[in-house]
């Protein structure tokens, strides 16, 4: 199930976006000032009418495809390519010819559990359930490098513009840098359970962090402890957005017991808004060019 919310003028604010160097400040007393429009937030599907098709422009075969709802097994690339992870395999299709072309196979002893692309070039990373962080250059359809330091299967990727971060059944997310020969670079430890979702804002200046414990956490990259801490949704974390038209909206899903999708200012630390959607909440993504979040869903009886 795919539902799509309009999602404009959320804060009205005025002021000049924290620099850096804000960032490092654990108070949030030099943030922008907020203003909730209660009244700007629709919290029912789109009413404007547009016509958006409900067949899709194209079905793929994935016979194999998980079904676990904590791992992240599909990436679209800013190239026009889709990863998909199926069992011990990952599959490249590319949009532009619908060639699918075999990317590698982990063999009878691993597999796939997360994909993501980097977010330029052809820079591929691979999780597995061993704990392995693989990096491939799909260009040349060849593996770089390999990167221990997860003890248990990895989830959850993101990348941004120089660090790739890595979340795991272990608890912990590692921030690891490509230029470096090091395995990572930090070690994040706030949560209890599964990390099951990871994703850096667009200004790379804070990343969320979703896991099986119920709690949602935002980091600075310089910190190895949360900046901010949420616990109010009631089941797993895996759905999260960074809204790309407002700075610091970021909107995070529950599981099968919460059934709400919540927006936060993580500017001063506030829950804004919370939608109960009526059911589990796989996945959260803003429109680049709308004002609008689509959001997808499992069980729609809970």
């Amino acid at each position: 199930m795919i539902e799509t919310y309009q999602n404009s003028n959320i804060f009205k604010y005025s002021a000049k976006s924290s620099s850096m160097k804000d960032m490092d400040l654990p108070a949030m007393n030099k943030s922008p000032s907020f203003e909730f429009a209660e009244d700007l937030i629709s919290t029912s599907p789109v009413s404007k009418k547009r016509k958006i098709s409900k067949l899709p422009c194209k079905v793929l075969d994935a016979p194999a495809l998980q079904d676990d709802y904590y791992l992240n097994l599909i990436d679209w690339s800013s190239q026009n390519y889709l990863a998909v992870g199926l069992a011990s395999s990952v599959y490249l299709w590319n949009a532009g010819n619908s060639k699918v072309t075999k990317l590698c196979d982990l063999g009878t002893s691993d597999s796939a559990t997360s994909v993501a692309w980097s977010l330029k070039g052809p820079m591929f990373a691979l999780g597995t359930n061993s704990g392995e962080v693989q990096i491939w250059d799909v260009n040349k359809m060849k593996r770089v490098r390999i990167l221990p330091g997860h003890t248990n299967r990895v989830g959850a990727i993101a990348w941004n513009s120089s660090i790739l971060s890595t979340g795991s059944r272990d608890k912990t997310i590692l921030h690891r840098d490509l230029r470096q020969n090091t395995p990572f670079m930090s070690k994040l430890i706030g949560h209890k359970q599964e990390i099951c979702g990871l994703k850096w804002s667009p200004d790379d200046q804070q990343l969320c962090s979703g896991g099986n414990d119920n709690k949602l956490l935002v980091w600075n990259p310089y910190s190895t402890e949360p900046i901010l801490k949420f616990n109010d949704h009631t089941a797993a974390v895996k759905a999260m957005a960074w809204s790309p038209h407002q700075h610091g909206l970021l909107a995070s899903g529950g599981g099968t017991a919460d059934r709400t999708i919540r927006f936060r200012n993580t500017l001063n630390g506030t829950t804004v808004k919370t939608m109960d959607v009526g059911s589990q909440v796989c996945n959260l993504i803003f429109s680049k060019s709308l004002n609008e979040l689509v959001s997808t869903h499992g069980y729609s009886q809970n």
